[in-house]
């Protein structure tokens, strides 16, 4: 009886070496698993099966993990308005971590001797299946042809034409992953540290040239609404802001950081839904929230952003700061008005039940209502007096 090997498999070159190897050479029964976070279309689901079992895999699974993924993870990226290095919403960062989880399942679930991912050995990719893998089940062994033999991608096609699977496997200009919270883009100018993508590069051209208002509703920080449509869950509704904000080519940039293996990597990318709910659900919390909310939300939320960027999904420490976060948004309801240009948006304000903005103690700059100038001076008379003391003493030191 031959063993199972679960081979976490894209349709690309890299993951249709695998497949003829790991059954061919390694003499495995191959079940090869897609999990869609986002990324995939019910006809490119299609295709992707019709290309495994091409390459002669035993079973061939494709797991909707789009709900799962926002309940998971997403959604604590919004709680947080999470941008690594101020830029990235951590698009695929987000992904690769539930995508490995959801095959270490599958791997328990029919008992598999192996688990296979067609990761090189240069990126993030490759730490973030391992762990997850190595925590989840310890015990399954894990396998990396690419990574472990440093194949060309000459000789991955030279070994699937000698094994009679040709198709055309044309290197693309650029490298693209598209999931439900950004796509990512990566050319040659991706590997300078000067050049920009041209236009071209990205995956979502620009159809719309006339400014167009959007309004996004949230419940307790989560998007329920999108101009005046309800959604049953927040998925779909991201997907709507995605559709609508994509066509004016919102949310491009570059991301410059530190990858898990120690050099610095630079991808480009488009996350127009990301990028417009984040600062839409950032300015509706500096209405609702409190200032030291605020000012500990930020400092937790930059660690949970490095943590799930590094791997370390699944550390104890994430679900303390996801309670936190849940808990911090027990005010975040109302809606935010937003105007659509091309390759930006203004964010014009929001409407709450919760807005501290009240005029009901006072007005910024205008009128007080709740206080009296001589309570402000007193106020002001003890916050001085440590800063007073320091200074009478210290009026020597420069």
């Amino acid at each position: 009886m031959k063993k199972k090997v679960i081979l976490a498999f894209s349709g690309g070159l890299d993951t249709s070496y695998c497949a003829k190897y790991l059954s061919e050479t390694l003499g495995y029964d191959v079940y090869a698993v897609t999990v869609n976070t986002g990324g995939f279309s019910k006809e490119e689901e299609k295709e992707l099966e019709r290309k495994a079992l091409n390459l002669g895999v035993k079973e061939y699974r494709c797991v909707d993990a789009q709900e799962d993924y926002y309940n998971s993870c997403v959604k604590y990226l919004i709680f947080g308005n999470v941008l690594k290095n101020n830029t990235y919403p951590l698009s695929v960062s987000a992904e690769r971590t539930i995508q490995a989880q959801e095959i270490a399942k599958y791997a328990i679930e029919v008992q598999a001797d192996a688990i296979a991912h067609g990761s090189t050995g240069a990126g993030n990719d490759q730490v973030r299946f391992d762990l997850i893998f190595q925590v989840m089940c310890p015990n399954i062994e894990i396998i990396t042809p690419i990574r472990d033999m440093a194949l060309s991608r000459e000789e991955e096609i030279e070994f699937l034409k000698e094994h009679g699977y040709e198709m055309e496997f044309q290197k693309a200009q650029y490298s693209v992953n598209k999931g439900l919270w950004g796509t990512s883009v990566g050319g040659k100018e991706t590997l300078t540290s000067r050049n920009y993508l041209p236009e071209e590069a990205f995956p979502s051209q620009i159809k719309e040239t006339q400014p167009s208002e959007l309004e996004i509703e949230f419940k307790n920080g989560e998007v329920v609404g999108v101009n005046g449509e309800s959604f049953e869950h927040s998925v779909y509704a991201i997907q709507k802001i995605e559709e609508l904000a994509s066509a004016y080519g919102i949310g491009r940039d570059i991301h410059v950081g530190d990858t898990i293996v120690g050099i610095k990597g630079r991808v480009g990318f488009e996350a127009a839904a990301a990028s417009v709910i984040i600062k839409a659900h950032h300015l509706l919390e500096k209405h609702t929230l409190s200032k030291y909310q605020q000012m500990m939300k930020s400092q937790l939320s930059d660690w949970y952003g490095n943590w799930l960027h590094e791997a370390l999904f699944l550390d104890p420490v994430m679900r303390n700061i996801e309670s936190f976060l849940v808990d911090s948004q027990k005010t975040v309801t109302g809606k935010v008005f937003v105007t659509l240009h091309p390759y930006r948006f203004i964010l014009n304000g929001i409407e709450s039940d919760h807005d501290l903005m009240s005029d009901k103690f006072g007005s910024y700059g205008e009128a007080n209502r709740a206080w009296t100038g001589e309570d402000v001076k007193g106020y002001t008379k003890i916050v001085s007096n440590s800063l007073n003391i320091y200074h009478q003493i210290n009026q020597n030191i420069n």
